[in-house]
């Protein structure tokens, strides 16, 4: 960016609407100007931080006037964090934009005909409706700049949530709002009982440091999973730190904690150990249990991943005489939810680990008629998969924000099963992938769903059926 454009002032700009990433427009001499942590119908100065041939980004550093739709951000870290950067705008906005971003990217990238988009599934809560928090503990809190400018000494250790684009920076979490039960009170215990033995936390640049990561799960039935990642094989701390969260939190169902020297905070191909109660939690949906693990994946929003699957099962419109593929069936499940509707259902996904996990969601469930598999989706969905199994009279597809691989789309399109679900963390690759199916298949239904409040991210759920 040139010189000249770097902290350039551009005074009274009208904030237009909200764009992607949650970001929001206004225009100037002809450019677009992207700006966080405002509302259409604000008028700001904002401060450039980046500028190109076509487009600027910057700050706001002046209010002038504040959109009607605007509302007081509830978090006291809200505009530092990187979480719920849409508090500031009322909830029913929130919806609107959402769905329109689903409309958006479909009219830009898809270019089929498409019918309405049904009107976004709102989510009854719209604080604490997350089931797994990641904290992150450091030893390099970061300072806002009174502090800095104060000159003072402050305490350095922190356990909370990094600062956006910066990895080795972590906003010390005091409460959040993102997470019920017992979450605020065990993160703030144990970093204060850290602080007062003086445990050392992580040092993210050099990789040292006992305390690394602080995993929380909950579930809908009032269970609770705490995992703890440690930085260092230090058996007598280690052995301190879970005394203390056994005995202060009689609440958590299920305690482990894993040591983790790598360079990252993964854990999937680590050994985790039980530490007291039993080494998984369970959520149940219809009645049915599923079962999640420490490296299992389950949606975040247990009560709008119901919707979502209902959305799901009533698209797949079945009778129960079909055979259904679930694509990145990930712990199975939709696979599982829908079973009871189809004669047989089939979950291939990449994760090893979660097709055993899905295998065990059916055999807890009494349910018989799945079959699932391990394996990359591109290699494993072939014609010798094919001619093993029954051909598709639907297949439900849940792919990763990436969308789908093109060498996948090309098996669905000569599948040609009479219905695909597909249901998408990301309008934009999935809009991209519906311009490939549309050489075959015509959208019919459209539902986005409100999975996470306070942000732009929005699930969507189309049906497609099969050209006559």
């Amino acid at each position: 960016m040139s010189r000249k454009m770097k902290n350039k002032v551009i005074t009274n700009l009208l904030i237009e609407r909200i764009a992607s990433e949650g970001k929001c427009v206004g225009h100037h001499e002809g450019k677009v100007v992207f700006v966080s942590n405002v509302a259409p119908g604000d008028v700001v100065d904002v401060r450039i931080t980046k500028g190109k041939s076509s487009f600027m980004e910057g700050e706001a550093i002046r209010f002038h006037e504040y959109s009607k739709d605007r509302i007081e951000p509830f978090c006291s870290h809200f505009g530092t964090c990187g979480g719920c950067k849409w508090q500031h705008i009322n909830y029913d906005l929130q919806k609107t934009y959402k769905r329109q971003q689903v409309l958006d990217q479909f009219q830009r990238i898809a270019k089929v005909p498409i019918p309405e988009v049904l009107p976004i599934l709102g989510s009854v809560q719209t604080q604490y409706y997350r089931n797994k928090l990641d904290f992150t503990f450091s030893n390099s809190r970061w300072l806002t700049r009174e502090e800095i400018n104060s000159g003072q000494e402050f305490e350095r250790n922190a356990l909370g949530f990094h600062i956006p684009k910066m990895f080795d920076k972590i906003i010390d979490i005091e409460h959040c709002y993102l997470q019920g039960g017992i979450s605020n009170a065990v993160r703030n215990a144990l970093r204060e009982f850290a602080r007062s033995n003086n445990l050392s936390f992580y040092d993210i640049r050099n990789q040292v440091g006992l305390l690394r990561n602080l995993i929380i799960r909950t579930t809908s039935t009032g269970q609770t999973m705490v995992i703890v990642q440690f930085g260092e094989n230090d058996p007598e701390s280690i052995q301190l730190v879970m005394e203390f969260l056994k005995g202060r939190f009689l609440e958590i169902t299920s305690l482990l904690y894993v040591i983790n020297t790598k360079g990252n905070e993964t854990f999937h191909d680590l050994e985790l150990v039980t530490f007291a109660g039993l080494p998984y939690i369970e959520e149940e949906m219809e009645g049915l249990k599923f079962r999640i693990g420490p490296k299992s994946f389950y949606q975040t929003n247990s009560e709008q991943a119901y919707e979502l699957y209902k959305v799901a099962r009533d698209f797949a419109q079945l009778k129960g005489d079909e055979v259904v593929y679930d694509l990145y069936t990930g712990t199975g499940t939709i696979a599982n939810f829908v079973a009871k509707q189809a004669r047989q259902v089939i979950g291939v996904e990449y994760v090893e680990a979660a097709i055993e996990d899905a295998k065990l969601n059916s055999q807890i469930n009494g349910i018989e008629n799945t079959l699932f598999y391990a394996g990359d989706m591109k290699d494993i969905l072939n014609d010798e998969f094919i001619s093993r199994h029954a051909k598709p009279d639907v297949i439900i597809t849940d792919p990763p924000r990436a969308g789908m691989d093109e060498k996948v789309v090309q098996m669905l399109l000569r599948l040609e099963a009479p219905t695909i679900v597909y249901v998408s963390c990301n309008p934009a690759t999935q809009a991209r992938d519906l311009a490939l199916l549309g050489e075959k298949y015509r959208v019919e239904k459209v539902q986005p769903v409100d999975m996470f409040p306070q942000t732009y991210h929005v699930e969507n759920v189309v049906r497609l059926t099969l050209n006559s």
